[in-house]
């Protein structure tokens, strides 16, 4: 057992204990308290077996898709110059940043029964494509992760060293050979990992199977306990449903920490490694095609939103500014929580690294990372559960929402601060301490000139990713009184459509909005 040099600060500990022990209230104790309420419930029905398998075949197709798609996307990046391509890197973030929902109607303007597709397939006598089921909940997550998958892998050929193409481009390797010397080792140490954290991701969808499942042999656990804890009120089913989907994404999450390659959380461009492969013709439209083709599937249903939201814009009543002031409101609050259980969190792990006992930062990290196996119904769940004898949850619901937000929000930016804080322990921790540094002054001279620009890239992260959440809002909030998007929602499936793409366009701009400006308030002096 590693013994710590010296004592740790009292506001480090204050500040990492507060953080650990909400995260393990948020995550494990949810579990606890539907796990006690599971009791109540009878066995798994037919539908709960469905919504099992569901999920799963779903979760597994989108990640295989997405990563098999992703590996020849990265390939063509990776070994071409080309004016923009630090932007079209960067740009690959964005579908990550686009509310769910907005993507959803993006993709039935283009791929549904009345879409750009469909029309093109009527045009040359062929059947119209079903975005209803399995094929439409494929093609938005693979919409989504696509981009989240390129990234990953982009990353592990950029971590191979410079010199591995030297020495094959002198000995003259290509093709085949090349590809099982140099490009193999990359893509088997970064997509296990890649198809790990997808799979997570699809595998607590909720939105996407709302909006095209299309009925009941298209429902994930997700969906289900939705519909068991707001539709008929049967909390013991829904407890169960949730210990259920916690045990799901826990195994993913644990198969992610245990196969992914570190991934790098800058959100700049990558390293472009010389490389004198593909220099053919040949070689050269392959990769042009490919980058051509994905950034089409990408940029279509993104273009069909914002010329059908230009139109419907006339369309907006008093409702979309309120929901809009409701959506912001949770955005703000989301991110202050999200950035105090960060930081105290990250200063934790990087104390206890400069103190040498790197297992007990390594406990404290993998804390950090318990809200990826957990579900926000999993939380919202044991949130009615505890709240009902004392208050009522619903009277609750845009704090509530914010507090679950924060939580699914808080690994990413863990992810973000950390690294800068350890390096700036690393770099003047010595020194602060041989001046006697402490209090205040340590975190005004040591800790915020570098902790500003990664605060401001989480902070934009986490308020983007709350904003268009259409996830335990769900849950708790009642029809009169929704955020945006679940407001877009009710539209959409109330045939307003027109309405609908006019609040999905508001709804990009604020997301995007609330990223741009904590980032540009990180950057600027």
């Amino acid at each position: 057992m590693t013994t710590l040099r010296h004592p740790l600060p009292f506001r480090v500990r204050l500040g990492g204990g507060l953080a650990l022990a909400i995260i393990l209230m948020l995550t494990l104790g949810a579990l606890v308290v539907v796990a006690m309420r599971a009791g109540e419930a009878g066995a798994l029905t037919v539908p709960d077996w469905r919504a099992l398998r569901f999920t799963i075949v779903q979760a597994f197709l989108s990640a295989l898709l997405s990563v098999l798609l992703a590996i020849p996307l990265a390939r063509a990046l990776a070994r071409r110059r080309f004016w923009g391509r630090d932007t079209l890197t960067s740009l690959l973030g964005a579908p990550f940043l686009l509310p769910v929902i907005v993507a959803i109607l993006g993709v039935i303007a283009v791929w549904g029964r009345s879409g750009w597709i469909a029309d093109g397939m009527g045009a040359l006598g062929l059947g119209k494509l079903n975005v209803y089921g399995m094929p439409g909940v494929l093609i938005a997550h693979v919409f989504f992760n696509l981009p989240l998958a390129a990234r990953l892998i982009l990353q592990g050929f950029s971590d191979l060293s410079p010199e591995r193409w030297r020495v094959a481009a002198q000995l003259g390797i290509e093709g085949r050979a090349l590809f099982w010397v140099n490009e193999w080792p990359a893509i088997r140490a970064s997509a296990p990992g890649a198809f790990a954290l997808v799979f997570l991701v699809c595998a607590t969808s909720f939105a996407v199977a709302l909006a095209l499942g299309g009925g009941p042999r298209a429902t994930t656990l997700e969906l289900a306990i939705y519909e068991a804890a707001s539709y008929d009120f049967d909390l013991g089913r829904a407890a169960l449903l949730a210990g259920l989907q916690f045990a799901v994404c826990a195994g993913a999450a644990l198969l992610a920490l245990a196969v992914q390659a570190p991934v790098t959380a800058s959100p700049g461009a990558l390293t472009l490694v010389e490389r004198w492969d593909g220099r053919g013709r040949w070689a050269r439209w392959r990769d042009a095609g490919i980058i051509g083709a994905v950034c089409l599937f990408l940029g279509a249903p993104v273009l069909a939103v914002a010329l059908r939201g230009v139109a419907g814009l006339d369309d907006l009543g008093p409702q979309v500014w309120a929901a809009a002031g409701r959506s912001i409101a949770v955005s703000a609050l989301a991110v202050a929580l999200t950035l105090s259980l960060a930081t105290g969190l990250a200063a934790l792990i990087a104390a206890l690294h400069s103190r040498g006992s790197a297992s007990a930062a390594r406990l404290a990290d993998v804390a950090g990372m318990l809200p990826i196996a957990a579900s926000p119904f999993v939380i919202g769940i044991a949130f009615i559960i505890v709240l009902l004898p004392v208050a009522d949850p619903f009277a609750l619901a845009l704090p509530l929402t914010a507090i679950v937000n924060a939580a699914m929000a808080l690994p990413f930016a863990l992810r973000i601060l950390t690294p800068a804080i350890k390096l700036a322990h690393d770099e003047h921790g010595k020194l602060a301490d041989t001046i006697g540094l402490s209090g205040w002054t340590r975190i005004r001279v040591l800790y915020a000139p570098r902790l500003r620009r990664p605060m401001g890239f989480a902070a934009g992260l986490s308020g983007a990713l709350a904003m268009g959440d259409l996830g335990v809002i769900a849950l708790f909030s009642t029809p009169d009184a929704p955020t945006l998007p679940l407001l877009m929602h009710l539209l959409a499936t109330s045939r307003q459509v027109d309405a609908a793409y006019g609040a999905a366009l508001v709804l990009v701009a604020l997301s995007f909005g609330v990223f741009w400006l904590f980032d540009w308030l990180g950057r600027r002096r």
